[in-house]
């Protein structure tokens, strides 16, 4: 039996791990990876495995660096199951097509500068209807619904807290006379979220899989949010400027409404126009109230009193590219919320190009990016930037609220694997950069002494 580490080993993005058990193998996540152009390119293209071997696919969340490369692997030749609670099959048949029509749209973009050049064109790795097969072979289980899924490998499901339909996956393995109780927790929400439900503790494992995406760093304390927020926009509107928000559209997206009404409510800001620019993040919201299971038990009122929480007078959703390309004429203070959270691709690419040299305008990061992202060099406070190929001076005032983060900070993940129960003989440290989960490595080896800590690189095994 063994473990082998495909992605987001000592890395953030593309998360993919294979266990091989019972002469089988089994993925868990497929995720696609975030980074430079060329090197996205190559790992995103194939697998250094024959996806016609792998028998079935668990993934824990919709988020695209855990489900994104899925459509790939189907288009290699994987013909099985993929398992996923219900509100996750339906959040990724949303974001998978959405991943297909954002590669092919920059692709566009991309190969019509290329041939200005004399270049040969770029192509999307999959396109729609790869997307659309690849929805056909996902299978969506509630929470705590135990499912035989392979030969001696039972899966289920427990609320992770992260995102809607989140979960932390529990398999039990027997491999003949053995036993094991793995687990891995998939993402980590931070608790007390203003929207989901926290974390279901972890109990009775034999070997864990964790994240460690903040494995050494902390987030601002929850309850500055709505304080910081409103600040910020404020002093925007001083200036006269636009707001520009690169948000996950499954998620953060909904968050950062959420939020914003509730200023708006208090009177903490003025209504003014709030726009929403992504197609996905439109339809994932209208997903959103179509599963009640996953809220804490005030969003879940509200959604039953049919009160929306995703919604204001204000506030206004758009698909069309037409009225995208509109939101550059508008002269007065607004904000625009849109996808992708790493500033790597699709619409806020553009509202970047088009607004980052301005010194009224204010760009707010609220999530993670991974290293040499776009949004990962606003962050570090680079004052010159590559938007589709050109140079921009960053003129635009950079915020970070690092409070909005999906993800649990380093105190936050101790404590989850403080409550893990069991007798614990290996973990495995995944999905952060080397730095991140070398420091929570280090820490879980104090706090469980007679465990294996491991720190897996990319193609590392681990045997049990």
């Amino acid at each position: 039996m063994k473990w082998t580490f495909y992605g987001a080993a000592q890395t953030t993005t593309g998360s993919r791990h294979m266990l091989d058990v019972n002469n089988t193998r089994l993925m868990v996540e497929c995720g696609m990876f975030q980074g430079p152009r060329a090197e996205s390119i190559e790992r995103n293209s194939g697998f250094p495995f024959d996806p016609k071997a792998v028998e079935a696919v668990v993934v824990s969340h919709a988020h695209i660096d855990h489900t994104g490369a899925l459509p790939t692997l189907v288009k290699r030749g994987f013909t099985g199951n993929i398992y996923a609670t219900n509100a996750t099959r339906d959040l990724s048949a949303v974001m998978l097509q959405d991943s297909a029509h954002v590669q092919r749209y920059d692709a566009e973009f991309v190969s019509r500068k290329r041939a200005k050049k004399g270049l040969p064109p770029v192509a999307p790795i999959y396109n729609e209807k790869e997307a659309e097969a690849t929805i056909r072979q996902f299978v969506g289980l509630g929470y705590e619904r135990p499912l035989w899924i392979a030969d001696g490998v039972q899966v289920r499901f427990r609320d992770a807290g992260h995102i809607l339909g989140s979960a932390e996956v529990y398999l039990n393995v027997r491999e003949g006379s053995r036993k094991l109780r793995i687990g891995f927790s998939g993402d980590v929400g931070r608790g007390r979220d203003p929207l989901l439900r926290d974390p279901t503790p972890m109990e009775d494992l034999d070997v864990l899989l964790i994240e460690s995406t903040y494995g050494n760093r902390e987030h601002e304390p929850m309850d500055h949010i709505n304080d910081r927020l409103c600040a910020i926009v404020n002093r925007a509107i001083e200036r006269n400027g636009k707001i520009i928000i690169p948000a996950f559209a499954v998620g953060r997206t909904q968050h950062i409404v959420y939020a914003l009404h509730r200023l708006t409510e208090e009177k903490c800001i003025p209504k003014l126009p709030i726009f929403v620019d992504s197609p996905l993040a439109v339809n994932a919201t209208e997903i959103f109230r179509l599963h009640p299971e996953c809220f804490n038990l005030d969003i879940y009122e509200q959604l039953m009193a049919r009160h929306n929480p995703f919604g204001m007078e204000q506030l206004k959703y758009i698909r069309d590219v037409e009225q995208s390309i509109a939101l550059n004429d508008l002269k007065e203070p607004c904000i625009i919320i849109s996808a992708s959270g790493m500033a790597e691709a699709g619409r806020i690419c553009h509202h970047l190009h088009n607004n980052i040299s301005d010194e009224r305008n204010t760009i707010i990061m609220v999530g993670f990016c991974a290293q040499h992202t776009l949004g990962a060099r606003l962050i570090a406070g680079e004052k010159r930037v590559r938007i589709f190929g050109e140079e921009h001076d960053v003129k635009a005032q950079v915020e970070v609220i690092s409070a909005f983060s999906a993800h649990a900070g380093r105190t936050e993940l101790l404590e989850f694997a403080r409550r893990v129960t069991g007798s614990l003989q290996h973990i495995c440290v995944v999905h952060g950069e080397a730095e991140q989960s070398n420091a929570l490595a280090a820490a879980l080896r104090e706090m469980f002494p007679r465990s294996q800590v491991h720190v897996p690189a990319i193609n590392n095994v681990v045997e049990f």
